[in-house]
């Protein structure tokens, strides 16, 4: 393996991760001598202090010992987790931190982005290939899986969030977005039933499942609700309708133009977002929000990292504050 040093890190970090990835790829093996403090300060033009402060942390995370303080030795194999996401959101954090939290200090994890850029997505699975014992990631698309992940081996590969598709020999802990979103439409059918149209904003061109809109108009025309469905937020809110919206920004939108007009969200109108954010329990009375539980998707993720157990999940959509709505 090879040690290009960027400015994404400090030197230290970088040449304890180098390391680490080395055990990981059993390049060094247990009970292998790691090349001494001298040797590695001199190949990769670094100070000794900085090779001792790495191997430092390496010995924090019980993967290596010395003797005597002179001779290190590998104590302990490590994993490499590869945990590639759609993009940064608040509850992808949670997502993310939920797993971590469970992590032992010799496991490493990778997280990446592809935001939905196809070409990113492909060059990060590509390069990733032999490099990681488990691969976490969400699918580029809902109802494809992408032909890179079928190179995986099955058993180190968990699919998360996206879920369309024939998955039956993977590992997989997803969300419906279609009769899980109608079922939490129906759980809170009594609270919409104040409003006199129901309105859901989700564009075309947005990577959110646009099947949620079929199972939006069923559950509709199922329980008598007048409907209405748009690409983008409205020039003016319309009093007792209540928007149904994915995009965190056009909750946004929705709250400022309430606002100008001098209408109170959940009396005047009413507002349910996609996916809970933190930030929704403050603000107002609470914005309710339409989710499933990201906090047990990074939990079950762990467990798979851990244990090594097949999952095969889907997890609820859960309804947040509806007494808000």
């Amino acid at each position: 393996m090879e040690l290009n040093f960027n400015g994404k890190n400090t030197k230290v970090q970088q040449l304890s991760d180098y390391l680490q990835d080395s055990i990981s790829a059993n390049e060094l093996k247990v009970g292998d001598e790691l090349p001494s403090i001298n040797f590695l300060s001199q190949k990769f033009h670094v100070s000794r202090d900085t090779v001792f402060k790495a191997f430092k942390i390496l010995k924090k995370k019980g993967l290596i010992d010395s003797i005597h303080g002179k001779s290190y030795f590998v104590t302990k194999n490590t994993s490499n987790i590869l945990l590639l996401l759609d993009e940064y959101t608040p509850f992808k954090e949670s997502l993310y931190n939920t797993l971590i939290k469970k992590m032992p200090l010799s496991y490493k994890v990778d997280l990446w982005f592809h935001q939905y850029n196809k070409t990113l997505f492909n060059s990060i699975i590509k390069d990733a290939y032999g490099r990681y014992n488990k691969y976490l990631v969400m699918n580029y698309e809902n109802d494809v899986l992408s032909p890179l992940l079928k190179q995986i081996d099955p058993d180190r590969l968990l699919l998360l969030d996206f879920g369309k598709f024939e998955k039956s020999e993977y590992s997989y802990i997803c969300q419906d977005f279609d009769e899980g979103f109608y079922n939490a439409l129906a759980s809170v059918k009594d609270q919409l039933s104040k409003y006199r149209k129901l309105i859901f904003i989700l564009n075309k061109q947005h990577k959110h499942p646009q099947s949620s809109k079929e199972y939006f108009s069923r559950f509709c025309y199922d329980y008598g609700f007048l409907s209405e469905i748009l690409d983008e937020v409205p020039e003016s809110i319309s009093e007792k309708c209540c928007y149904i919206i994915i995009k965190q920004m056009d909750v946004v939108e929705i709250i400022k133009r309430g606002k100008e007009q001098n209408l109170v969200m959940g009396t005047d109108f009413g507002l349910i977002a996609y996916n809970e954010n933190p930030f929704y329990e403050i603000i107002g009375d609470g914005i309710p929000s339409f989710s499933i539980d990201f906090n047990l998707m990074g939990s079950l993720a762990a467990d798979f990292v851990l244990t090594g157990e097949k999952i095969q999940q889907y997890l609820p959509t859960r309804v947040y504050r509806q007494n808000s709505i």
